[in-house]
C-alpha cells in the first residue's frame, strides 16, 4: 500500500493517477469523452455563482472542475504532452505577461499605480499580441 502525499494538490494529482492507473472506468477516460463533464462542471460553478452561493457548495463546485482540469492533465501527461505543472507554468506566466502593473517582465513583483481602464486596455493589448505571434508561429510551421 502506498501512502498519499500530504500536500493537496499532490494528492489530488495522485489519486487522478492512481485512478487511471488501477480503475477501468478512469483509464478508458480522454480527453474527448470528458468534454460533457468539462462543461457540465463549468455550468454547474456557474449556477451557484449566478445563485449567489458562494460558500461551501461552491468550493465543492469549484473542486468537480479542477478535477477535470487535474485529469485532462493526466491524460496529456500519459500521451507525453505536458502535466499539470505544466498547466500551472503556462496561466503563471500568461498571468505575469498581462499584469505588467504588478509585474516586471521577469516576473518580479513590482505594483503600480493603474486605473481599471489601463489595466483592461493593457491585457487586451498584450493578449492581442500573444495571439498575433501565435499565429505567425503556425505560419511558420506550415
Amino acid at each position: 500500500m502506498t501512502t498519499p502525499p500530504e500536500d493537496p494538490f499532490a494528492k489530488l494529482q495522485w489519486v487522478i493517477a492512481s485512478l487511471r492507473e488501477h480503475c477501468p472506468w478512469t483509464a478508458e477516460l480522454t480527453h474527448e469523452a470528458l468534454t460533457p463533464y468539462l462543461a457540465e462542471e463549468s455550468q454547474e460553478v456557474i449556477e451557484e455563482i449566478d445563485a449567489g452561493v458562494l460558500g461551501d457548495p461552491l468550493r465543492r463546485e469549484l473542486g468537480d472542475l479542477l478535477l477535470q482540469i487535474v485529469l485532462h492533465a493526466q491524460i496529456a501527461s500519459e500521451r507525453g504532452d505536458f502535466d499539470f505543472g505544466g498547466v500551472a507554468e503556462a496561466i503563471t506566466a500568461k498571468l505575469i505577461r498581462r499584469s505588467p502593473h504588478v509585474f516586471t517582465s521577469e516576473g518580479e513583483l513590482s505594483p503600480t499605480q493603474a486605473s481599471l481602464e489601463e489595466i483592461d486596455a493593457a491585457w487586451q493589448r498584450i493578449k492581442q499580441q500573444e495571439k498575433s505571434e501565435e499565429a505567425a508561429g503556425e505560419q511558420g510551421r506550415s
